[in-house]
């Protein structure tokens, strides 16, 4: 442990490694609203949020939870399909705000390409919120849509149907087979359009998203 008159201590969030402090001061420059993902051991949390003197306020926010009650999801709540989905919702709510443009914040993830958090940007975009970013990080539209979940449980279920109902038994309980994600995904992203249908994307929005 560091010592001697001139050392200082971290601040608390730095030291239980919650927060990056000079990329927080970078991303609260640009003067743009933050579009924060965040991920827990069963969620996905994403939340459009802008830097105030007295602390950060919450415009709009969406919770992969609600995929399950509001819309009737039946897949998992943390996988690259739902990030999409709650990154959708939390863009939409945003733009019904009166959110155009924001800035991604990741906090301490790593920014791997395809991953999850960038699933969740790609939803965001979707919804018509402008947020620098490099197109070659976004996830394949297979990907978002879960068709590599749904070919690998159809795969599975023909050569190990034991191994299959193991890996799979929250789907099974839940009454949705893995193999028909693909189908169940499309009438999630379906429901969600349809609250938000009177929100006019932005021109440069349109035909870029996911596919119904």
């Amino acid at each position: 442990m560091g010592k001697g008159p001139r050392y200082r201590v971290p601040w608390r969030r730095r030291r239980e490694g919650k927060t990056n402090y000079y990329k927080r001061v970078k991303l609260i420059l640009s003067g743009k609203p933050r579009f924060v993902v965040r991920r827990t051991n069963k969620y996905i949390i994403v939340q459009v949020v802008e830097a105030k003197i007295q602390g950060d306020h919450v415009i709009a926010a969406a919770h992969s939870r609600e995929l399950v009650k509001r819309y009737g999801w039946l897949g998992g709540t943390k996988s690259t399909p739902a990030a999409y989905l709650t990154g959708l919702l939390a863009g939409f709510r945003a733009r019904k705000a009166g959110v155009t443009e924001a800035v991604l914040d990741i906090g301490l993830a790593k920014p791997v390409r395809g991953s999850r958090v960038f699933a969740a940007l790609k939803g965001g975009l979707d919804a018509g919120l402008k947020i620098p970013h490099s197109e070659e990080i976004l996830p394949s539209i297979e990907r978002i849509r879960g068709e590599h979940i749904a070919a690998w449980a159809k795969k599975l279920k023909e050569e190990d149907p034991e191994f299959y109902k193991r890996q799979f038994s929250d789907y099974l309980r839940r009454g949705l087979a893995p193999e028909d994600l693909t189908s169940h995904f499309d009438e999630v992203l379906s429901k969600i359009k349809d609250e938000f249908k009177d929100l006019a994307l932005p021109a440069e929005a349109e035909g870029e998203g996911v596919a119904e």
